[in-house]
């Protein structure tokens, strides 16, 4: 197969990020790359155009290490608190998953984040406080506290029981009705 080589203008997954110089099928350049605005052939009109590519890149990517950092911090000092249905005995139904950590902080505190970036082990299974860890940026780490807690109330414990009365009064113990023998 021909390859050519293109010059990319925006960050694309599996292939290389903004500025990279890059070896492709000559059809996916011809006919996707290059008509789609994502890469710019190789010449030497380009490749003084390449220099300022790589200036936009590096400024990018200042700016967001920046903006993780700043969220990383403002991040460690708040507390998610996420409701979940219980059953009486106080267990969960389900898990928290990093999809709900990720909706209830737009909600809560208006923070969009990926849920991709947030980490927890198969997802929160127990009411309480947990830490959970997030991968904002390849330099930068985090961690959340989120708190998970029921929203139906739980039962009161069950008190201890005394010796039943029937309707006369009497505290003789009952005996269960049986089903009689046919």
């Amino acid at each position: 197969m021909a390859k050519t080589e293109v010059i990319l203008v925006q960050n694309i997954v599996g292939l290389g990020g903004e500025s990279d110089q890059v070896k492709v099928a000559a059809g996916y350049a011809r006919n996707y790359l290059i008509p789609q605005g994502l890469a710019i052939p190789v010449s030497a009109g380009n490749k003084r155009r390449l220099e300022s590519l790589r200036q936009r890149r590096a400024e990018r990517e200042a700016h967001e290490l920046n903006t993780m950092t700043e969220l990383s911090k403002s991040l460690q000092k708040l507390v998610l608190v996420i409701k979940v249905k219980t059953g009486e005995d106080g267990k969960m139904f389900g898990h928290v998953t990093n999809g709900m950590i990720a909706d209830e902080l737009k909600h809560q505190f208006d923070i969009v984040l990926d849920k991709r970036k947030i980490h927890t082990d198969h997802g929160l299974k127990a009411l309480g406080e947990h830490e959970v860890e997030l991968n904002l940026h390849a330099d930068v780490k985090g961690t959340l506290k989120v708190k998970v807690e029921s929203s139906n109330p739980l039962p009161p414990a069950p008190e201890p029981e005394a010796k039943k009365v029937d309707a006369k009064g009497d505290r003789r113990a009952r005996k269960p009705r049986t089903a009689k023998a046919e």
